[in-house]
């Protein structure tokens, strides 16, 4: 764990916030704390790995309501709860919601460090693919229409054959179409081409 990364740590104890700063910062941690949920939502986005680490009971937005409110603004960073009055209903709504940890003070040092490890490995994953769907999304758009539609019908499963009758086209038209695609969007095989339209189209929606 390097300084290219930030962990934020949101509780309303002045003390805690101190003592969380001091064991962050031992492991080469930058650490900015705040002492409320609004506070933290005031301050910049991050651009680097980033993670919260955050009291269950705030002032004003408690840690959960909070979990929902940075869903419902698409605030992505990876969440470890601490707690001096958890329950397992409690823990149980957090860890469905994403939350990567849920731990129960008082904890040992090595749970919170390791917890936090995993919540800045997760974001940082998180910031590479985004990366990478951004790439893919900048050449899917340098493609013409026509070669957007027979990339996205092949990676359906569709023969050049079928491509050509569905598109009233020749094959041979669709084939060289299909090369330029491939050739814009980097693609050395049609599995390579179906697995980037697949991180294009993003994960299917959660049902409620």
């Amino acid at each position: 764990m390097t300084a290219a990364s930030i962990v934020f740590v949101v509780d309303d104890d002045a003390s805690v916030r101190s003592s969380l700063k001091f064991l962050l910062s031992t492991v080469g941690l930058q650490v900015e704390s705040f002492g409320s949920a609004d506070a933290f939502l005031h301050r910049k986005p991050s651009d680097v790995p980033s993670c919260l680490v955050l009291d269950v009971r705030l002032p004003g937005l408690s840690g959960l309501d909070f979990q929902r409110e940075l869903a419902a603004r698409k605030i992505h960073i990876p969440i470890v709860f601490l707690t001096g009055h958890g329950d397992i209903p409690m823990s149980v709504r957090a860890i469905k919601a994403g939350a990567v940890e849920f731990l129960t003070k008082p904890f040992r040092d090595q749970d919170l460090l390791d917890a936090v490890r995993i919540a800045l490995e997760r974001d940082r994953a998180r910031r590479e693919e985004e990366k990478e769907v951004t790439k893919l999304q900048q050449r899917f758009d340098s493609l013409t229409s026509r070669e957007q539609q027979v990339i996205s019908m092949l990676a359906s499963g569709m023969l050049n054959k079928q491509i050509a009758g569905e598109l009233g086209t020749a094959e041979s038209t669709v084939k060289v179409q299909r090369s330029r695609a491939m050739e814009k969007m980097h693609a050395e095989s049609l599995v390579d081409l179906a697995r980037m339209i697949e991180k294009l189209k993003g994960p299917p929606e959660k049902a409620s």
